[in-house]
């Protein structure tokens, strides 16, 4: 069988999980249970199966099962376009993530490779009418589904930008100690800006001619401050230069890819996202997220593996249904939650279903027909 997908998915001591297994098939997954039963965990456990740290980016500590604290451990068997692979990360009491692609260790950036992940949870409703800094953190997690090494050029980018800041805030004005991190930092800023916006160009051919109960947003690039936001490692690596008499009376770097910010606009009422309703903003959302989809399907070769928190409860039946249909024309395997079984009534057999809850301080998972 091709595709993306999770056969078999095991958590051990991760956060209210002591111990959980689930058994798929490929279908959409449909979990539901009270608040606080647990049901996020399952889907956060998912989501570091991609490069990073994960749907609500916690630190290795914070995810293992208190009191015991003894770390914590993911499994999982996955198809992945007709290969299999069983994959493995851990971290153990005071030490950071690990990771094992078919039993032999692996960078992060490798589980990218295999598998694309992408989610929408309840902390992005905001998205539209947050700092900026969410925003380009919600850009960089779709730049990743398309290039997973997005990541390691982001970090680099910003190491060199805090051993600049140092300098800056040192008062140092001799050029020759800004020259190589300057251009470090163009070097990797052309890059990040050149991923952004290719994948922006994705998800706008992905969205235009779709049929899609959602309206499409259109994105753009721009600067968060109103200035110029180059492109290019030549452009950046004047503005570095340049700015260096401005950045040093701020004592940091106010020109670059990390001063990014997505703009976006409801296109059939031609109105700014972050003036829309609440309804719409999550409706925008949910649009882009399918885009993503829809764009990995033609250029991975599968869609990806959507993790969907409480998208169900803001969706009237109707919209429910479409984005159902939606995700099973994909073929994709999408992880969601809701507190009862009637969220997903429109389902129906096309999804696995799983209930979630607490017994004695420890999720509970059982499958349901």
């Amino acid at each position: 069988m091709g595709g993306l997908f999770i056969e078999e998915l095991s958590l051990s001591h991760f956060r209210s999980h002591r111990a959980a297994r689930l058994e798929l098939d490929g279908r959409p997954v449909a979990i539901w249970g009270p608040n606080g039963a647990g049901k996020t965990n399952i889907l956060e456990a998912v989501s570091l199966l991609s490069p990073g740290r994960g749907l609500r980016r916690a630190s290795p500590y914070e995810i293992a099962r208190k009191p015991e604290a003894l770390g914590w451990k993911i499994r999982a068997d996955l198809h992945s376009l007709h290969q299999f692979h069983e994959l493995e990360t851990w971290a153990e009491s005071g030490t950071s993530r690990s990771v094992k692609i078919d039993g032999k260790a692996a960078a992060q950036v490798a589980l990218g490779r295999v598998a694309r992940v992408v989610w929408l949870i309840p902390a992005m409703d905001r998205l539209w009418i947050e700092a900026p800094e969410g925003r380009r953190r919600f850009l960089d997690r779709m730049v990743m589904s398309f290039e997973p090494r997005h990541a390691e050029v982001v970090l680099a980018y910003e190491k060199a930008m805090r051993e600049r800041n140092r300098l800056l805030k040192d008062m140092v004005r001799d050029a020759h100690w800004y020259a190589a991190l300057e251009a470090q930092m163009a070097e990797h800023g052309a890059a990040i800006m050149k991923n952004r916006l290719t994948a922006l160009e994705r998800i706008a051919q992905a969205q235009e001619g779709a049929e899609t109960a959602f309206p499409s947003a259109a994105l753009a690039l721009k600067s968060s401050d109103g200035m110029d936001l180059p492109e290019t490692q030549s452009d950046l690596l004047a503005a570095f230069q340049d700015g260096r008499p401005r950045d040093l009376a701020a004592g940091r770097t106010l020109v670059g890819p990390h001063r990014a910010d997505i703009e976006g606009v409801y296109s059939a009422k031609d109105v700014l996202a972050d003036q829309c309703s609440t309804g719409e903003q999550k409706a925008l959302l949910i649009s882009l997220i399918l885009a993503n989809g829809r764009a990995l399907a033609e250029d991975f070769g599968a869609a990806p593996i959507f993790l969907l928190d409480e998208v169900a409860a803001h969706l009237d039946a109707d919209r429910r249904a479409a984005l159902y249909d939606e995700i099973c024309a994909l073929g994709a395997q999408a992880f969601m939650t809701g507190t009862g079984p009637e969220l997903f009534a429109e389902l129906g057999s096309r999804a696995a279903a799983y209930e979630v809850s607490d017994e004695g301080g420890s999720s509970n998972v059982k499958e349901r027909i």
